[in-house]
């Protein structure tokens, strides 16, 4: 069996030490360690609206994107939240998740829910 190369963080839970503690200290890591080499956080839900209020959440996200972290969000969620244009300006791609997710599921990729 061919190895997992990527690793997906879906991201939902809006708890802001969660996002700080967790989820961009694995992803940070994960990218310059090398210990994946395609790492993608996936903004889905209430995080979406945490991003859109949080300047400390959008530095964050800054820094992993200038290491090479992927981020990425759910369109619906952000045009619902009316965030859309500042995640646009983050440089964080939005489009529809429902597939791509169902993909990484059916492919049977690394995928870690928080």
């Amino acid at each position: 069996m061919k190895e997992k190369t990527n690793l997906y963080i879906l991201w939902t839970n809006a708890n802001p030490l969660t996002a700080e503690k967790m989820v961009f200290i694995y992803a940070v890591n994960s990218k310059l360690k090398g210990w994946w080499d395609n790492v993608t956080i996936i903004i889905w839900g209430a995080t979406a609206k945490l991003v859109g209020e949080d300047l400390k959440i959008q530095n964050l996200i800054k820094e992993a994107l200038e290491i090479g972290v992927n981020v990425t969000a759910c369109k619906a969620c952000v045009d619902q939240l009316g965030v859309t244009d500042l995640f646009e300006d983050l440089n964080i791609e939005v489009i529809y998740w429902g597939e791509p997710l169902t993909e990484i599921l059916k492919n049977q990729e690394t995928l870690i829910t928080v």
